[in-house]
């Protein structure tokens, strides 16, 4: 798979990136006899192929470049997009959450520029299995060509539908929703979950998470959380230590919950639609 190559040398077919002054930096597939041209000169792509990652190469100008393996966030920050794309910060919060992993089976609707699916095909491996459900078509070739670029696109399904019909699928372990109403889908979701599977919702606006979550509590999720994930950056100078002018705020609110089989407790309880709220039965 190019996007983790396990050679300590940059081989033909790898991904690569070139970090230049002030750390512009520049993605692409190492191809031999081609040239890669930036505003700092010209490099040649045999001249990259064979040396080992992190060694320091020169355009024909001289412009000094640290040739580098790109990280899951490198490439998803630098993905060709189309949609608005969920950043880093947000992914992995989602991921561990969830605990995708190896082997898993992971739904998502709203594929957009498939940022998300990029990460969850990462994360399930070659044994795993991704479905994406997106409802444009040129939304989801463009996606489905970012995750060919990447060597991931084995690992995904994708399927071009309206998802009020719902999914082919059951059992899932996790599912992704990032669409603009998801409160009127939760039903459609819970179908394809198994019972104790994670659903993770990524909402912009406060009304339509007060949505979201009366829709939750009427389809038996459970363990709800809502969170926001903000990040800032310091300026690693060791004798000026201080926060860097911009920080990556609000992105959109977080929302998970897991999908539960509700039962009646033998002391004549029994959970209602308080999500996680027992009552006792009216006699």
């Amino acid at each position: 798979m190019i996007l983790t190559p396990t050679s300590s040398i940059a081989r033909d077919g790898d991904l690569a990136q070139l970090v230049g002054l002030r750390h512009k930096h520049f993605i692409l597939t190492l191809q031999t006899g081609a040239k890669f041209e930036t505003h700092r000169g010209i490099l040649q792509h045999d001249d990259l192929i064979g040396k080992p990652w992190g060694t320091q190469v020169f355009s024909h100008l001289g412009s000094p470049f640290f040739l580098l393996q790109p990280s899951l966030a490198d490439l998803l920050i630098d993905l060709p997009r189309t949609t608005q794309i969920l950043y880093p910060k947000d992914i992995g919060f989602i991921l561990v959450t969830m605990g995708v992993g190896h082997r898993q089976k992971v739904l998502e609707a709203g594929t957009g520029s498939g940022s998300m699916t990029t990460a969850l095909a990462y994360a399930v491996g070659p044994d795993g299995q991704v479905i994406s459900y997106e409802v444009k078509p040129d939304v989801q070739n463009l996606a489905r060509k970012n995750l060919t670029r990447f060597g991931l696109d084995s690992r995904v399904d994708f399927k071009l539908r309206d998802i009020q019909e719902g999914f082919d699928e059951t059992d899932a372990d996790s599912f992704f929703l990032d669409v603009p109403n998801p409160y009127d889908y939760i039903a459609q979701v819970r179908a394809a979950l198994k019972p104790g599977g994670f659903l993770c919702c990524l909402i912009p606006t406060f009304n339509q998470v007060e949505k979201t979550l009366y829709a939750l509590r009427q389809n038996n999720f459970v363990f709800v959380e809502v969170c926001e994930i903000l990040l800032r950056y310091y300026q690693a100078i060791p004798n000026r230590l201080r926060p860097t002018d911009r920080m990556v705020a609000h992105t959109g609110f977080l929302i998970f919950g897991r999908r539960i089989e509700p039962g009646e407790d033998p002391r004549g309880k029994e959970l209602s639609e308080e999500i996680g709220v027992e009552t006792t039965k009216e006699k």
